[in-house]
């Protein structure tokens, strides 16, 4: 099959993002062709001025009322004019090769779906780079966002993923819960016979957010949806999901056990610690980003592990409705 690539882009009120993110296909080292479809969700703030500026590439921009991202995503799919489609978020910038090794890996490879890993542009300020670490390292999330492909089966996420045209009319594409949209795809997409695979040379840079709150309630969220996904999809939940929560009440148990005497397991948090610190700080060339990496991996487990406890209990154990117990994080009131 010739392969013939849109990439979809949904947007709320960023034209910066879309400037940085069209800045850098500009730079695409890569005589192969491609569509852009922008998809603006309901925006106050339009990026068409942006989009203007920009008359080499080959933009399709597309409006339509606010609906969330996946809703946004399925819109700019149906109305693409290619087989294949890679879906990307705003805040996300690609290397120059991002268009020839993607397309090289799916003609040696060829697979439905596909995800690419995030990693942090040298541009980007400390805390983003410190973020960036506690969302892809080894030692936080055990490289299941992309660094590694040991994790199993691996779920491709919406920053960085490619799916076909086949699979997307198969499965009807995104729902519309969001976070979680791209793994709820995913694993409909498992069970309609599809493969997924990782592309690790096919990576992106990906900005995340910019402050400290920002991030904690993105990983809150991130942790109130897995147990709804593990409730549509009782055959993916693992134990592991549990981690984040068992670190912080292991956590707390350390402090009141270290008050009684014995400070063993609390030495075992401060050695973790220092093995992020150091991890960071070499991979990152800066010990102000080792120190920030701490903090990140903290709000992380924090906001992931209280996240999934507190949903677990009301879904799972309380059986209490998704929609109706937390309509954030849906764009429809039915339920499924």
């Amino acid at each position: 099959m010739q392969l013939s690539y849109s990439f979809i882009i949904p947007v709320y009120n960023r034209p910066d993002e879309v400037a940085e993110l069209l800045a850098s296909f500009n730079q695409q080292e890569t005589t192969i062709p491609y569509e852009i479809v922008i998809i603006e969700d309901g925006s106050s703030i339009p990026c068409k001025e942006v989009i203007d500026a920009y008359p080499d590439l080959d933009i399709t921009y597309l409006t339509k009322p606010n609906s969330g991202p996946g809703s946004s995503r399925n819109y700019g799919m149906e109305r693409a004019r290619g087989n294949y489609f890679i879906i990307l978020d705003s805040d996300c910038m690609l290397p120059p090769q991002y268009v020839e090794v993607m397309d090289k890996k799916l003609k040696e490879r060829y697979v439905d779906c596909f995800g690419g890993p995030d990693a942090a542009h040298p541009d980007f300020s400390n805390l983003q780079k410190a973020i960036s670490y506690s969302m892809t390292s080894f030692f936080t999330t055990g490289g299941i966002r992309g660094g590694s492909e040991d994790a199993g089966k691996f779920q491709p996420r919406s920053f960085n993923m490619g799916l076909s045209k086949k699979a997307f009319q198969a499965s009807k594409g995104f729902g519309d819960i969001h976070p979680g949209e791209d793994p709820d795809l995913v694993l409909r997409l498992w069970d309609l016979g599809f493969k997924t695979a990782l592309i690790p040379e096919a990576f992106v840079y990906h900005k995340r957010r910019i402050s400290w709150k920002k991030f904690y309630t993105q990983v809150h969220k991130f942790g109130l949806v897995r147990p709804i996904l593990n409730l549509w999809h009782p055959s993916t939940a693992k134990l592991t999901y549990w981690f984040p929560t068992l670190f912080i009440i292991g956590l707390v148990v350390s402090l009141m056990i270290a008050l009684l005497g014995n400070t063993i397991l609390l030495k075992l948090y401060a050695l973790y610690v220092v093995i992020i610190f150091v991890h960071s700080s070499i991979i990152n060339k800066s010990l102000v980003i080792g120190c920030l990496s701490i903090v990140a991996t903290g709000i992380q487990f924090y906001g992931y592990g209280t996240g999934f406890l507190s949903s677990t209990i009301a879904v799972k154990w309380l059986r209490e409705l998704p929609r109706k117990r937390y309509p954030h994080l849906f764009f429809s009131t039915l339920d499924k």
